[in-house]
């Protein structure tokens, strides 16, 4: 019998995730925290070996028994991260073949049928990546928000909509109900202490407070409304911008959704549906609900010259939810 790990690295949990070779799961852990951007590699490595053995625990196997890993690695970003992450790798003493991504990618692993594609994240920030069928080329943004223009997960999101609260109190900008609703969020005096507090650091406004938006948008406020339209098209052109790398725009391809900030539903996922069937008139939109964990899993098989199967591929979506409580993809 063969067993493979997959491990879904994140900036505040790592999903370890153990699997015999019918997709059968069979032990799980998750741990803290390991992308080396917050934590260091040091601190990649704790959560990884936190994860692996709890995962090893539940399934009664121990690393030798591994055939194959696969990591969605957060923090992944640039070649000259792949030495220190693959050392971090190494460190475990897995005697298996295995690969690394970038954490975007498994989630276009599970979440298309065929495995490749685009996935759009939005989730507390926002990234986007794709693979051509062969899987030999990767269209790619930075991943890095803010500092290079690029949105919207619900960070960039309150950041613009914080922006606009602003404007409102200058009358630089229309009146909005978005700052009443947060003056009551942080439990501000008014719309000015709002800005004294957000601006000096004693009221907190992240990525948390995004549903907030949805909600007076979904009241009919139309600073809230054209934000989240905002934000919509702004993840339509990230994932325009790696349609043009892989030159998707004459394809039928899927368009993997994962994050958050999807749960807010057509209001964002219309306008960025818009924005990519302008340019590429064929792309099919499909709502990651199968863990990412699960596509590092594959990734695990492949890097072992492992074939996932379809009945291999839902037996693991069938068989982790006893595990966790983690999203799983209905029929």
């Amino acid at each position: 019998m063969h067993y493979f790990l997959g491990v879904d690295i994140g900036a505040t949990k790592t999903h370890t995730l153990i699997v015999d070779e019918t997709g059968r799961a069979l032990g799980f852990g998750e741990s803290g925290p390991a992308n080396h951007e917050t934590v260091g590699y040091e601190g990649m490595f704790k959560a990884l070996h936190s994860g692996l053995e709890q995962a090893l625990r539940g399934a009664g196997l121990t690393k030798a028994d591994i055939t194959g890993a696969g990591f969605g690695v957060a923090g992944f970003d640039w070649p000259s991260e792949y030495a220190d992450t693959d050392s971090t790798i190494k460190r475990l003493g897995l005697n298996a073949k295995y690969k690394f991504v970038n954490d975007a990618v498994p989630g276009l692993v599970v979440g298309s049928d065929q495995g490749w594609g685009v996935v759009v994240v939005s989730g507390t920030g926002s990234n986007c990546r794709g693979w051509d069928r062969e899987r030999k080329r990767e269209g790619r943004v930075t991943g890095h928000g803010v500092l290079m223009g690029e949105g919207a997960g619900a960070t960039e999101l309150m950041h613009r909509c914080m922006q606009l609260v602003g404007y409102a109190w200058s009358k630089r900008g229309p009146m909005t109900k978005l700052g009443d609703a947060f003056v009551e969020h942080v439990g501000a005096k008014d719309l000015e202490d709002l800005i004294r507090g957000y601006t000096t650091g004693d009221f907190s406004l992240g990525a948390e407070a995004a549903p907030i938006v949805f909600r007076v948008a979904a009241e009919g406020d139309v600073t809230a409304r054209d934000l989240i339209y905002w934000a919509g098209c702004e993840l339509g052109e990230m994932a325009n911008a790696v349609i043009r790398q892989l030159e998707f725009e004459n394809l039928a391809f899927d368009v993997v959704m994962t994050g958050s900030m999807f749960e807010g539903g057509e209001m964002l996922i219309g306008p960025m549906r818009e924005t990519i069937h302008k340019l590429a008139p064929k792309a099919r939109f499909v709502r990651l609900t199968a863990p990412p964990v699960l596509g590092a899993v594959m990734l695990g098989m492949e890097a072992s010259d492992f074939e996932v199967t379809p009945l291999i591929r839902k037996t693991m979506i069938d068989t982790i939810s006893p595990f966790r409580n983690l999203p799983v993809r209905q029929p």
